[in-house]
């Protein structure tokens, strides 16, 4: 009686499945004499729990292709199995059992007739529809991006506009547009959690009309470092003054810490000829011509921007050059056959009778403050058959232009008539 009260204990938490013989002959007729087990020597017990219903999917998927950080840093688990989300295909109420739920999948009225629970006809294709909805979703797909939407190297964020900065209270910055100069993935040692990783945004923001502003954001997502980034540019924001809206006042040269930056003015229609980095910055402000030589071996990008930025916050107008050094400014220009043209004269109208001594008044090098910048040696082509013999060619024909010149100033020769060959 003991064994049958046993064996009723421990299959009442069970399911009961069919067996073709019996494990416990010897409580076969005591059982079969039983009123309220009169088949339980023809069933076994299997358990309703089980691990895979205790823990979450992440911690089942880790099991199978988790890989330590120890692991990670020598590059074990590249092949390891991905994570598939098994939700993806699935419909609410709609298993294995094709069944009608109304309210669930199916609608309660059908016209004027309440519909019911009943069963639907079996659906061999089932698994195969589901499976074609996850390699759907689950495959990547590369989207195109515009040709002017992307970044300096395809589908990178340096570069890439990330649009205007939130709106500040009342004031929305309408004309602005961000850009991305650098995003990279920081770590920092903690004692408790090891090493935290972060992401740091380093962005430029301007409304291309003079006003810009720069700022480096921080945060666990790629993301958020990029909104607090844009946002604290929005609040940095100095106006820089232009040369009639597109390019510098004078030649530049500024330095922040191992970077050097040497930048020209240019005229209308020269373009930028610069670093990445500038190229961008100047975008952003509203600068459409200039020059930029970054002479140094460091190209840090946090460094060109502070430095580029300090150089342009230090221009002097015309008119502030005039009155610091009490002499006019005078231009020359080629198109003008360098006829001279005053373009500012000091204020007060006190004028220097002598220039100051050991002062370089050349205007292209008046900033670079003694700096000169590298210029390389070109190389010499005369080893060539070819260009030696172009310029034993061309030899007879040297200094001729110049020569004209001098006979026409001299009178020997009329401007309009063309040299005999």
């Amino acid at each position: 009686m003991a064994s049958a009260m046993l064996c009723a204990v421990r299959t009442s938490f069970s399911v009961l499945r069919p067996l073709q013989t019996c494990h416990s002959p010897s409580i076969l007729p005591l059982l079969q004499s039983a009123r309220y087990l009169p088949i339980l020597a023809n069933l076994t017990d299997i358990r309703f729990s089980s691990f895979f219903k205790r823990l979450p999917a992440d911690r089942l998927w880790e099991s199978v292709g988790g890989v330590s950080n120890a692991g990670r840093k020598k590059g074990r688990g590249r092949g390891r199995k991905r994570k598939v989300d098994l939700h993806i295909g699935q419909i609410l109420g709609d298993g294995q059992q094709q069944m009608v739920w109304p309210g669930l999948n199916a609608p309660v009225m059908k016209g004027k007739k309440l519909l019911n629970v009943e069963s639907l006809p079996h659906n061999p294709d089932r698994k195969e529809q589901i499976q074609k909805v996850r390699d759907r979703f689950q495959r990547s797909r590369h989207l195109k991006i515009p040709a002017l939407q992307r970044g300096w190297t395809g589908r990178r964020m340096p570069g890439m506009s990330i649009g205007p900065p939130d709106p500040l209270d009342d004031f929305t910055f309408e004309g602005f547009d961000t850009r991305v100069l650098e995003l990279k993935t920081v770590a920092n040692m903690t004692a408790t959690l090891g090493r935290k990783r972060s992401y740091s945004a380093f962005v430029v923001t301007g409304n291309k009309n003079g006003l810009a502003g720069f700022a480096k954001g921080r945060s666990a997502s790629a993301k958020d470092a990029l909104r607090k980034a844009k946002n604290k540019a929005a609040l940095r924001l100095q106006y820089i003054e232009r040369f009639e809206d597109h390019t510098l006042w004078h030649n530049i040269f500024c330095q922040y810490y191992a970077v050097k930056v040497f930048a020209k003015k240019r005229p209308k229609g020269f373009g930028l000829t610069c670093h990445r980095v500038l190229k961008t910055i100047c975008q952003v402000i509203g600068i459409e011509n200039m020059y930029a030589k970054v002479d140094s071996h460091s190209k840090n990008t946090q460094c060109m921007t502070k430095a580029f930025f300090d150089g342009l916050l230090k221009q002097e107008t015309h008119q502030e050059l005039a009155d610091r050094m009490n002499m006019h400014l005078v231009e020359f220009r080629n198109e003008r056959e360098y006829f001279p043209n005053v373009v500012a004269s000091p204020s007060d109208g006190k004028i220097l009778d002598a220039p100051p001594a050991n002062i370089d008044l050349d205007f292209s090098q008046l900033y670079y403050g003694g700096k000169r910048q590298l210029q390389k040696k070109k190389r010499s082509n005369n080893n060539n058959p070819l260009m030696r013999r172009k310029l034993w060619l061309d030899y007879k024909h040297r200094n001729q232009y110049q020569s004209r010149l001098d006979r026409i100033v001299l009178g020997f020769e009329e401007p309009g008539n063309q040299q005999q060959k």
